[in-house]
């Protein structure tokens, strides 16, 4: 009788626990779900407040009287001096960087804010979103192909009901990616690389199964975990679970619906404690307690600089792609790496680097 009442507690425990265990994994996966709509709708969001932004300042940019005048007069330098202006009085007091661009009607540079150097060179080859508006007058802003994959707000110019070009205001997802960092979940753009004849300033960036990252200020952390993830069956499901991380998959799209590439989060396993239980009914991303969450990432961020991982052979490639406004830190780092080094080791070293670019030529 006691070995009946001992084998029947037994399977009551193990019932429960079984049930228990159930119950939790059954959590954790709708947890796991709520997470991926929160983080994708955020997405949306933040895209959205970009494009809206962007499309603020290209219309008013459109309407500036002076920039519209030299694009009608061909006055490059002018139309230069002006943008460049406007931007950099932006960028000083709010301190807010306004990429923007003047297009003529043939589809060339008028001018940058950024540079002065490429007025003249032709776009057409680059952005077949412009066959848009042959047959519409109205702005567009969407995420488009160019020479780099960006956020274009896009707004025709006209005079007197004469059409002279275009005014652009362009942006690259680096914001977008600081957001979603301060959170903890770490964002890759990725371009199909069947577009890489059009993406050409992309050729050198980081590439991942068939896809490359647009993002220049992604985490470096979780590449190699990207790298063994079958990308077919994350483009299948939306949700995968590799190296104690999930990874989240959105198709992205451009302003004609056609999917040329994805957004990829990456979460860690051990943030999720951040964010609310699938029962509450307030949105996740808004309700992580993002001070406690924000101070850990940022601590793990930059416990180990990004740059401990190269050598200072390797440095010298990397020089090429790196942003402008992250130039100074990457400097810092280099020259520490190189004060290790005697002057023969460095004049070595650069020639090393000519000698590839060299054999990179074509002989002719």
């Amino acid at each position: 009788m006691l070995k009946k009442i001992v084998v029947i507690f037994v399977l009551i425990v193990v019932i429960i626990a079984m049930g228990m265990f159930y119950y939790k994994n059954e959590i954790k996966e709708q947890k796991i779900k709520n997470i991926m709509d929160q983080v994708t709708l955020t997405l949306d969001s933040e895209l959205k407040s970009y494009k809206m932004d962007d499309l603020k300042m290209a219309l008013f940019l459109s309407k500036n009287k002076a920039l519209v005048d030299a694009l009608e007069n061909d006055d490059e330098d002018l139309g230069y001096k002006i943008l460049s202006d406007i931007t950099t009085t932006i960028n000083n007091n709010t301190n807010i960087l306004i990429r923007a661009q003047i297009i003529t009607k043939d589809l060339n540079i008028f001018a940058r804010s950024w540079d002065d150097i490429y007025a003249g060179m032709p776009l057409g080859d680059y952005r077949t979103d412009f066959k848009y508006f042959e047959t519409h007058k109205t702005p567009r802003t969407s995420i488009e192909i160019g020479r780099r994959l960006g956020i274009k707000a896009t707004v025709p110019i006209y005079k007197d009901g004469e059409f002279l070009g275009f005014v652009e205001v362009i942006s690259f997802f680096k914001s977008i990616t600081d957001f979603f960092s301060s959170m903890g979940v770490d964002l890759y753009v990725l371009l199909d690389v069947k577009h890489m004849d059009s993406a050409v300033l992309m050729m050198e960036n980081l590439a991942i199964n068939n896809y490359v990252v647009s993002n220049r200020n992604y985490n470096y952390n979780h590449i190699q975990t990207l790298n063994k993830i079958d990308f077919k069956e994350l483009r299948l499901s939306n949700v995968a679970y590799k190296d104690n991380k999930y990874i989240f998959y959105e198709t992205m799209y451009d302003g004609e619906f056609k999917a040329i590439g994805a957004f990829v989060f990456v979460l860690p396993e051990k943030y999720l404690e951040y964010f609310r239980n699938p029962e509450d009914d307030i949105s996740f991303l808004i309700n992580v307690t993002r001070s406690g969450l924000y101070d850990v990432v940022k601590e793990e961020k930059y416990e180990k600089n990004i740059y401990n991982d190269y050598s200072a052979s390797s440095m010298v490639y990397l020089q090429d792609v790196i942003d402008k406004e992250d130039r100074q830190v990457f400097l810092d780092e280099a020259y520490e790496k190189f004060d290790k080094y005697s002057k023969d080791e460095l004049i070595q070293m650069m020639l090393e680097r000519n000698i590839i670019k060299k054999i990179d030529g074509k002989i002719k």
